[in-house]
């Protein structure tokens, strides 16, 4: 992934005015969870690594967001959406059947665990997934389809981009409490918030 801010750490705010100590302790929180699973099994908790691992790759040449982890301490923890689509489970229970499904697919088509399988044959199934043609008996009546699009997808990418790895990478200024943001409109800035690729910032 090109580094559109180098050098830009939004870490650094946590001692200027952009951060009270509420919002410290809720990005050290958030910063602080569990690398292992408390609510998957060792086994979904493989297969939902190797997933994430596809949904959203990671560059080699730093330290990864735990995206499992995170969606674990999700369900672990019953944070929830405020809303369901009729036609999936409850989020825990729609996440077991899935991980469970998709592992069925895969060794009905290949033979191998999900989390075996080479890249492009675990691009393969989740790409079949999108499109709603995975029907394997372990899905039951929960459309594939609306799994990915309403469980894989949000699921995974808001826990990306609710880490400051994530927010480095896009120049986001972290929480600002209890600064805030002014210039709210599209295209502009505030001085303390990031440009992208000069390197230039201040750390507010």
């Amino acid at each position: 992934m090109t580094d559109r801010y180098p050098g830009y750490d939004v870490m650094a705010k946590r001692w200027t005015p952009s951060w009270n100590e509420p919002t410290r302790r809720a990005v050290d929180h958030r910063l602080a969870v569990p690398r292992e699973p408390r609510f998957f099994t060792p086994a979904e908790w493989r297969t939902l690594e190797a997933v994430c691992g596809r949904i959203l790759p990671q560059p080699p040449d730093r330290a990864p967001v735990p995206l499992a982890a995170y969606v674990d301490q999700k369900m672990h923890d019953g944070e929830l959406d405020g809303y369901r689509y009729a036609q999936l489970p409850p989020q825990a229970e729609a996440w077991k059947r899935g991980l469970a499904a998709l592992d069925q697919d895969a060794q009905a088509q290949y033979h191998a665990a999900f989390e075996r399988l080479a890249p492009d044959q675990q691009d393969a199934l989740l790409q079949r997934m999108q499109r709603g043609e995975l029907s394997g008996p372990a899905w039951g009546d929960m459309p594939c389809k609306l799994f990915f699009e309403h469980r894989v997808l949000p699921d995974i990418a808001h826990v990306y981009y609710g880490h400051p790895t994530a927010w480095n990478e896009i120049g986001f200024g972290g929480p600002a409490s209890p600064r805030g943001y002014v210039r709210m409109g599209l295209d502009r800035r505030d001085p303390w918030e990031a440009i992208a690729g000069s390197g230039n910032h201040r750390a507010g």
